[in-house]
C-alpha cells in the first residue's frame, strides 16, 4: 500500500473495493450479494457515510419539505435493501459507498425497484378504493410500475366479488394489471408467477391483507408468520419484522412490514395532479386548461367526464381529499 497521505492512497483504496446488492437488513446489519462471486455475508456500513455531501442533481437529493429546495448540501445517507454499493474486507467487512439510486421508496425502505406488487384483500381487512388511490398517487409520483393483486377471494360470495372487478375494470382501462388470488389454494398463480423475472419486486400493501401468505404460496420453503385480522382492532398485527429480498421467478421479491398510514411526499397541487394520468388527459379540454384544479371551476372536463359516469365518483372525490390534506399540511422544516 502507498504511504499514508500520499496521493496515490485513495486510488489504491478505490481499486481495491468490491462490489455488492444488498439483500437484506436488520438491525443495522446488512446482508451483501458480492455481484462477481455471488457470495453472501454480513456487513456494516462505515461511520462517515452517514453524513455526505451531494449536489444538486445527486439521485439522495430529494426535497423532503416545503421549504426545503435541492442544493448542495450534506445528507444523511444509510443504505437500503436493494442498493448496490461498494464495501471494504480489508479488516472487517464495511459498505464504504451507496452508488446511485434509480429510485426508492420510505415505507417500505427499499431502492432500485422495477415493479411494485400493491396487495389488497377484498375482506379483512375491507378493500379501500380510498387507500388504493393513495398508493397509486405516491407511487406514481415515484414513477413506479404498479400491479395489484386482489387476495382472499375465497372469503366473499361471487355476487360481491364480481362487482367489485366491475368497479375495478376502470383501473385496468388505465392500465393497471390486476390479479385476483385465493392464496391458500393457489387459485390465480399461473401468470402471476411469471412476472418476476429480472426484476426487483416489492410486495407492499396494509397490514394484514396476505402478504406473508402470498410469499409463503409461492415459495413454500419460507415459512413466513402469517396472522389473521384482530376482530377487536379491525387491522392486522405486524408479522414482517425487517425487509429482506428473497430470490424466484429469475428476480428478487421483497417482503415489507405491513403498514396501516402511507403519507404523501407532496407539497403542492400542481404535484398531485401529475399523479392522475387519467385527469391529465383531460386537462387540455378544461376551461382554464393545465391551470385547472378540477375543484368547483367552471368548465371542468375532469368534472364533467365524472358527471357523465367515464370517471368514479370516488376518484374525483379521493383527489380531492388529497388535495385538500396537501394545502393543509404543516409546514415542515
Amino acid at each position: 500500500m502507498p504511504p499514508a497521505g500520499s496521493s496515490e492512497v485513495n486510488i489504491y483504496r478505490r481499486n481495491r473495493l468490491k462490489k455488492a446488492f444488498v439483500k437484506k437488513l436488520i438491525s443495522n446489519q446488512y446482508t451483501l450479494v458480492d455481484l462477481t462471486s455471488g457470495k453472501e455475508f454480513i456487513a456494516s456500513a462505515r461511520g462517515k457515510l452517514r453524513h455526505m455531501r451531494i449536489d444538486e442533481d445527486s439521485s439522495f437529493n430529494r426535497q423532503t419539505t416545503k421549504k426545503t429546495k435541492k442544493e448542495n448540501k450534506v445528507v444523511t445517507i444509510s443504505p437500503k435493501v436493494g442498493d448496490v454499493v461498494f464495501y471494504d474486507d480489508q479488516e472487517q467487512v464495511q459498505i464504504t459507498e451507496v452508488l446511485p439510486r434509480q429510485n426508492e421508496l420510505e415505507r417500505p425502505d427499499v431502492a432500485n425497484i422495477d415493479q411494485v406488487l400493491v396487495v389488497f384483500s377484498v375482506i379483512r381487512p375491507d378493500f379501500s378504493f380510498h387507500l388504493l388511490d393513495k398508493f397509486l398517487v405516491i407511487l406514481d409520483l415515484e414513477r413506479l410500475p404498479v400491479v395489484l393483486v386482489i387476495s382472499k377471494i375465497d372469503l366473499i360470495d361471487d355476487e360481491p366479488l364480481q362487482a367489485l372487478k366491475e368497479d375495478l375494470s376502470y383501473y385496468v382501462s388505465m392500465g393497471y394489471d390486476i390479479h385476483y388470488v385465493n392464496s391458500k389454494e393457489r387459485i390465480g398463480f399461473d401468470v402471476l408467477t411469471t412476472i418476476f423475472k429480472d426484476k426487483i419486486t416489492v410486495l407492499a400493501g396494509q397490514t394484514g391483507v396476505g402478504k406473508s401468505t402470498l410469499l409463503n404460496a409461492l415459495m413454500p420453503e419460507l415459512q413466513l408468520k402469517t396472522q389473521e385480522i384482530s376482530h377487536a382492532l379491525g387491522r392486522g398485527k405486524h408479522t414482517t419484522r425487517h425487509t429482506e429480498l428473497y430470490e424466484f421467478g429469475g428476480g428478487y421479491i421483497a417482503d415489507t412490514p405491513g403498514f396501516s398510514k402511507i403519507d404523501f411526499r407532496i407539497f403542492e397541487p400542481d404535484m398531485l395532479k401529475e399523479c392522475y394520468p387519467d385527469f391529465n388527459a383531460l386537462s387540455s379540454s378544461c376551461r382554464f386548461g393545465n391551470k385547472c384544479l378540477h375543484q368547483h371551476e367552471p368548465g371542468c372536463a375532469v368534472r364533467e367526464a365524472t358527471e357523465q359516469g367515464k370517471i368514479p365518483p370516488w376518484r374525483l372525490a379521493h383527489y380531492r381529499l388529497f388535495l385538500e390534506e396537501i394545502k393543509n399540511q404543516k409546514p415542515k422544516y
